[in-house]
């Protein structure tokens, strides 16, 4: 344990938890905590996770500027749905990440685990993605990789990390239901019954958010 995984901690819990508030300073946070794990990853032989920090940078700055100005008429996003061809795509994704970056991993690396490694990378790209669109699947996503990453950590003996993971988990569960909350915060109530329906009408059953 040194200082870059101690930094990288309390960063990492800050920029989840600001994130999970909706809070737009989640970005600048999280560009300082992807510098430390860029190089703590390195120092530790997890490959694509540290060549995901760098794909985090770019991302980091385009979600930055998303939330900002990637709303309607160039106004802040809001909280939204995930389209489904977003999961389909997403899904994809996946799946041909995974497969070419163990291939890649394997052969030309010394990668301690080349298949948890790529299958990480490839759902935390996805779930940032999503995230940057402020679409509450993210939330999803980033819980599966969160359970995934406490075990390769845990595996490496990069304890403090593998805790700060179990952190994450938490404040990601807050995080979707927060999110949850507000979707249901902005979209229309349903419209009240007339007056003039007939009285033995049936009632319109109720909608879920």
């Amino acid at each position: 344990m040194d200082w870059i995984e101690i930094v990288g901690f309390v960063t990492g819990a800050a920029c989840v938890w600001l994130a999970a508030s909706e809070h737009v300073a989640n970005f600048p946070v999280g560009l300082v905590n992807t510098a430390l794990f860029l190089v703590l990853f390195w120092q530790t032989g997890i490959y694509a996770n540290a060549g995901l920090q760098v794909l985090y940078l770019v991302l980091g700055v385009l979600g930055w500027y998303w939330w900002l100005r990637g709303g309607r008429d160039g106004g802040a996003l809001v909280v939204r749905r995930a389209p489904a061809l977003a999961w389909l795509v997403g899904a994809i994704g996946v799946a041909v990440g995974t497969v070419g970056l163990t291939v890649v991993l394997g052969t030309w690396t010394d990668s301690a685990t080349p298949f948890l490694d790529a299958l990480t990378t490839a759902t935390s790209v996805v779930a940032q993605v999503m995230l940057d669109r402020k679409w509450i699947g993210s939330w999803v996503v980033w819980i599966v990789t969160d359970v995934l990453l406490v075990g390769l950590f845990a595996s490496q003996g990069l304890v403090l990390t593998a805790v700060l993971y179990v952190v994450y988990l938490g404040i990601c569960v807050m995080g979707l239901r927060h999110w949850r909350s507000v979707l249901r915060a902005q979209e229309p109530a349903p419209a009240a019954s007339s007056p003039a329906e007939p009285t033995g009408a049936e009632p319109e059953p109720a909608v879920l958010a």
